[in-house]
């Protein structure tokens, strides 16, 4: 009877533990609600896409996914997690077209490559915030830890240009929360999200160059946000020759600053 009793307490003892763990991780995801992955639908060639956020909704936490739909103005932006040879080139090509971007670092791509860094911001790039870690921000529901990626992320580019960082910021892999974006907005950042990708970042699955074009030519549209990579051999590649046939289309490219009154 003794030995049954202590059975049960022990089931017990197990059963309360599991609810205190379950609740524990609940209350860490308490503020991290209605989670997404950012993500468009293209209706038609040629037109904006739909984004699983509307522009007015984003505006309100002083985000943006698309520019002026009236207007043939491209904006360019890159990510970069970390380095692989490709980015030098990259510049140079939009230095021989005089066209501006945005590249989104992580704070290890700095620490790691404060010369390209430099670069960038000589050559009047914007220098966003990718986050030190490039976690899924939308598992961080306490200001103080989204605010040290961010903050790590911006000394180390201090450090290295010996400017401020400029307060523009892209969650890593797209992955957001209303509550990362109000953080984002309270901080004094700027939320950057895309209008127009594609499959560029698998290292080993790079994407032939008439796979790029038919993605980057077809679905381009007026206040396009170009998201690529950096680290893409195939943008290395085409750079050049794609911003060639978005000029002869008409387009020019502008500065993010230019989306946000």
């Amino acid at each position: 009877m003794e030995n049954t009793y202590r059975v049960r307490l022990a089931g017990v003892g197990v059963l309360l533990l599991l609810v205190l763990a379950v609740g524990t991780w609940v209350a860490g995801r308490d503020e991290a609600v209605e989670a997404a992955s950012w993500g468009l639908s293209f209706p038609q060639a040629g037109e904006s896409p739909v984004g699983n956020a509307t522009e007015e909704e984003l505006c309100a936490y002083d985000a943006v996914f698309v520019g002026d739909k009236q207007t043939p103005t491209l904006y360019l932006t890159f990510d970069a997690g970390y380095e692989n040879g490709h980015t030098a080139a990259i510049l140079d090509v939009l230095k021989k077209h005089k066209a501006p971007a945005a590249f989104f670092v992580v704070g290890t791509y700095i620490q790691q490559n404060p010369e390209l860094v430099r670069r960038m911001a000589a050559e009047g790039h914007i220098v966003g915030n990718h986050t030190w870690h490039h976690w899924d921000m939308d598992r961080i529901g306490d200001r103080a830890t989204f605010e040290q990626e961010l903050a790590d992320t911006a000394a180390a580019y201090e450090a290295a240009v010996g400017a401020p960082m400029p307060k523009y910021y892209r969650p890593p892999r797209g992955i957001y929360s209303e509550r990362n974006l109000e953080m984002a907005k309270d901080l004094g950042y700027r939320t950057v999200f895309w209008s127009l990708a594609y499959v560029d970042w698998k290292q080993d699955e790079q994407p032939s160059r008439e796979e790029a074009f038919a993605k980057l030519l077809g679905r381009v549209h007026n206040g396009a946000v170009v998201l690529l990579h950096s680290t893409s051999a195939t943008n290395a590649e085409i750079l050049d020759e794609l911003l060639c046939k978005w000029e002869a289309m008409g387009y020019r490219f502008g500065t993010l600053d230019e989306l946000f009154p």
